[in-house]
């Protein structure tokens, strides 16, 4: 795992965007672990799961492949097995505000 990370600091040296991208991967890992978690815990399918919450069960594999395409059925599947939604707005890092300035001078 050493080798990926430090593979992952080398890259994100090189694309001052990546940072931002690999945070948000990673957030988005953790709303699927909490989901996986809940059903291997409950003992549900994916089927299961998506019956109890009135959308498909492709629409919940989707979520857990990282795809979230409707922030409001992902807050409504996060409720229901007890956690909820908190998302926050963050200034993007210094370099792109200056590459920005600079494009719009």
């Amino acid at each position: 795992m050493k080798k990926v990370d430090d593979y992952i600091k080398r890259k994100m040296k090189k694309d001052s965007e990546l940072e931002s991208r690999y945070d948000l991967i990673k957030q988005k890992a953790k709303v699927v672990q909490k989901i996986i978690e809940y059903r291997n815990k409950h003992q549900l399918s994916q089927a299961k799961l998506a019956k109890e919450l009135n959308v498909t069960q492709q629409y919940i594999s989707k979520i857990e492949e990282g795809n979230f395409s409707n922030l409001k059925t992902v807050e409504n599947l996060l409720f229901h097995i007890g956690y909820r939604l908190r998302l926050a707005v963050v200034r993007a890092q210094k370099e792109h505000e200056t590459t920005r300035q600079a494009v719009a001078v």
